[in-house]
């Protein structure tokens, strides 16, 4: 089935999900079929800032539109802070939607997590990943953390790398997560935080949302 990505919201993350695809598809012996059309960074965030649904689920049907006519089969939105409408924009998709926040629930769920801290925008932490997770509780970063890290997020996002100043803001997240917050992992709730952050190197558990999207995206297309 081909599978229709929504990118763009960040390149990073856009990076992410391709190479992702391509190298689980290539381990499966299967040729990967795929569009992406692009979504503006700076128009998503101040739809999401000032929680305008209806102009951000029109930007997604009439892209969504667009991969209909080009033969896929199934769309993916390619950013976490993008999930906000997800539940709308599912109700009016011409194409099924693989939602990232019901397979993270699922992945959190299966490890067994109690406690999780999470990184990525304010509206992803002060919503807790939009309260999509009902079996751990998920802890934002205390105090000015919060807005330290949605400002290093999303300049981060924006230009689809990460500078040292940004990453230490992170770390320090991490940091009071670990040690002051008890969590059992660090929830990458931003998909640009592939540029941070893997399993093989962090150096603490992380629960790698794109990732897992990834997987479910893969699974999806292959069913």
């Amino acid at each position: 089935m081909q599978i229709g990505l929504i990118g763009g919201i960040g390149p990073a993350a856009t990076d992410f999900y391709y190479r992702g695809l391509i190298s689980a598809f290539a381990g499966s012996g299967r040729d990967l079929d795929l569009t992406i059309v692009h979504a503006d960074t700076a128009t998503l965030l101040h739809n999401l800032e000032t929680d305008n649904t209806a102009a951000q689920v029109a930007i997604y049907a009439r892209l969504t539109d667009r991969l209909v006519a080009a033969g896929a089969g199934l769309v993916v939105v390619t950013s976490i802070a993008g999930h906000f409408c997800i539940e709308p924009f599912k109700r009016v998709s011409p194409l099924p939607v693989i939602d990232m926040l019901s397979a993270v629930s699922a992945s959190v769920r299966e490890q067994r997590l109690d406690r999780v801290g999470i990184l990525g925008t304010r509206t992803v932490m002060e919503t807790r990943f939009y309260g999509g997770i009902e079996s751990a509780e998920v802890v934002p970063p205390p105090g000015p953390l919060l807005d330290e890290v949605h400002s290093a997020y999303v300049t981060m996002a924006a230009a689809g790398r990460v500078t040292d100043d940004q990453r230490a803001v992170f770390d320090r997240a991490c940091q009071a997560f670990l040690e002051t917050e008890n969590v059992d992992a660090v929830l990458l709730g931003g998909t640009d935080l592939a540029l941070v952050y893997d399993a093989a190197t962090a150096g603490f558990p992380i629960v790698d949302c794109a990732a897992i999207h990834v997987d479910a995206v893969t699974r999806a297309a292959m069913s």
